[in-house]
C-alpha cells in the first residue's frame, strides 16, 4: 500500500518525489535494482519483509507504490506486460459472469476476451460506451463489470466515466478503465468512481520503446486483497529491470506530453486541410463529437490520432514512403510512431467484425513523438505530393 505525498499538489512535482516507501538506501537518488529472486529470511519465525521476488521486490514495490500514487488509488501492482495486466484483472470473474465492454477496443483486449476468457464462462457484451442508454439496457443478473477505454481504440471515442461508474454502483458492478493513451498525467478514472484502472505500461509511462509491462492500480483494499492474490498465484509479474525503466521513464512523463500534445493538435489540424484525408479522428479538435467531453474530464486530449486516407492504396503508400514516424504497433514513445491497425493492432479482431467496427484498410493511426512539428508535417506532406503525383501519372 502506497503512502501519498500529501505536502506535494502539483503532477509534475509528484513525479520526481513520489513517496516510493523504498528510501534509506545509503542517499541513492533513484531507486536500485534488486535483481534477486530470493531474499534471506533472517526471523524464520516471523518472516521477512519480502521473502521471493514473484511475491515481492523492493524496486517493483517502489513503482506500484508509485502508479497507485499518481492514480490516487489505494495499491498498485506490475505485470509482465499490459496484456498480462488486463488478463491478471479478468482473473477476477468466474464462469457466468458477464462483461460489459467498449465495442471500439485494443485488439489484444478483443482476443483475449472472445478467444481465451469465453473458454472459461466469462462472456463479453460489447457496447457503445459513449450511448449511456446502450449500457444500461445491456446490464443483466449476470453482469459483474463494466469495462471502459476511453479514449478508445482506434477511434478516440471518449466515454463519460463518471457517468458509467454511477450506473455501475447503482447495480453493484466493478468498474474498470484502461487508462493508456492518457495517462494519469491527463486522466485519473478512480477519481471519476472507477474501481480498476489498467495501464499497458509498454506506451507511455516507459516513453522510449524500450519495456514491455503492464499495471494496475485498485480503489479499495479488498480489491487490492484480490488483485494481490491473483498476481502471486500466476505469477505474472514484472521484474526489477524493468521496472526500474519505468520508474526512470515517468519521471519526464508530464514534459514528454506537453509537448506531444502541443504538436498532435498542430498535426491533427493540418491533416483536416488535405485532400487526401477523409476523416481526422483526435478529440482536442472541437469538431470532434466528444471535444466537451473530454475537456471536462481529463486535462488533457492525447496524443494519438487516428485518419482515413481516401483509400486502401493511399493508406499503403504513406506506410511505405513516409520516414519519420516508425511503423509499429506500438505507441507512446518519443518517437512518432504509424500504424496501420487493420493489419497491426486490431489484426487479431475478425475481418468481418473489423469492418462492422469502421476499421477499414484505410485508416492509420499516428502516435506522435517528440520530432518538432514543421519536420512531421515536411515529411508528410512530402508523401501526399508523390501520391497525387503517381494517381496523375496513372
Amino acid at each position: 500500500m502506497h503512502t501519498k505525498n500529501e505536502d506535494l499538489n502539483c503532477f509534475g512535482t509528484n513525479l520526481i518525489h513520489a513517496k516510493t516507501g523504498i528510501e534509506g538506501h545509503f542517499g541513492a537518488v533513484n531507486i536500485p535494482i534488486y535483481q534477486v529472486s530470493t531474499f534471506n529470511q533472517e526471523d524464520v519465525s516471523n518472516g521477512g519483509r519480502y521473502d521471493y521476488s514473484r511475491s515481492g521486490n523492493p524496486t517493483r514495490e517502489a513503482l506500484e507504490n508509485t502508479i497507485a500514487q499518481l492514480e490516487n488509488g489505494v495499491t498498485g501492482f506490475a505485470f509482465a506486460s499490459g496484456m498480462a495486466a488486463v488478463s491478471s484483472v479478468l482473473c477476477l470473474f468466474k464462469t457466468g459472469d458477464e462483461i460489459i465492454v467498449s465495442h471500439d477496443i485494443y485488439g489484444g483486449t478483443y482476443r483475449v476476451l472472445t478467444k481465451l476468457f469465453s473458454k472459461f464462462g466469462i462472456k463479453a457484451i460489447f457496447v457503445n460506451m459513449t450511448n449511456i442508454e446502450e449500457v444500461k439496457q445491456a446490464i443483466t443478473t449476470q453482469t459483474k463489470a463494466i469495462y471502459i477505454e476511453s479514449p478508445s481504440n482506434p477511434f478516440l471515442h471518449v466515454t463519460d466515466i463518471e457517468a458509467v461508474t454511477r450506473i455501475a454502483k447503482a447495480n453493484s458492478l466493478l468498474t474498470i478503465v484502461d487508462n493508456t493513451f492518457m495517462t494519469p498525467y491527463l486522466q485519473r478514472p478512480i477519481d471519476l468512481g472507477a474501481n480498476i484502472v489498467i495501464h499497458s505500461a509498454t506506451k507511455y509511462i516507459s516513453g522510449h520503446s524500450d519495456v514491455i509491462g503492464g499495471l494496475v492500480v485498485v480503489s479499495d483494499e479488498a480489491l487490492a486483497g484480490e488483485v494481490k492474490f491473483v498476481q502471486n498465484a500466476f505469477g505474472a509479474i514484472l521484474g526489477p529491470q524493468d521496472c526500474f525503466l519505468l520508474l526512470r521513464g515517468l519521471k519526464t512523463l508530464k514534459v514528454r506530453l506537453d509537448q506531444q500534445q502541443k504538436t498532435a493538435l498542430q498535426f491533427a489540424k493540418w491533416l483536416q486541410q488535405q485532400d487526401n484525408v477523409r476523416n481526422v479522428y483526435y478529440p482536442g479538435l472541437e469538431n470532434h463529437p466528444d471535444h466537451e467531453l473530454i475537456s471536462a474530464q481529463a486535462s488533457g486530449y492525447g496524443a494519438m490520432i487516428s485518419f482515413e486516407v481516401e483509400s486502401t492504396e493511399c493508406a499503403r503508400h504513406i506506410l511505405q514512403n513516409v520516414q519519420l514516424a516508425s511503423i509499429g504497433v506500438s505507441l507512446g514513445a518519443v518517437e512518432s510512431i504509424l500504424t496501420h491497425p487493420a493489419t497491426m493492432s486490431h489484426a487479431s479482431i475478425p475481418k468481418e467484425v473489423r469492418e462492422e467496427k469502421g476499421i477499414t484498410e484505410s485508416l492509420l493511426r499516428l502516435s506522435v513523438g517528440l520530432e518538432e512539428f514543421e519536420d512531421l508535417k515536411r515529411d508528410f506532406n512530402s508523401v501526399f505530393k508523390h501520391y497525387k503525383q503517381k494517381a496523375l501519372i496513372k
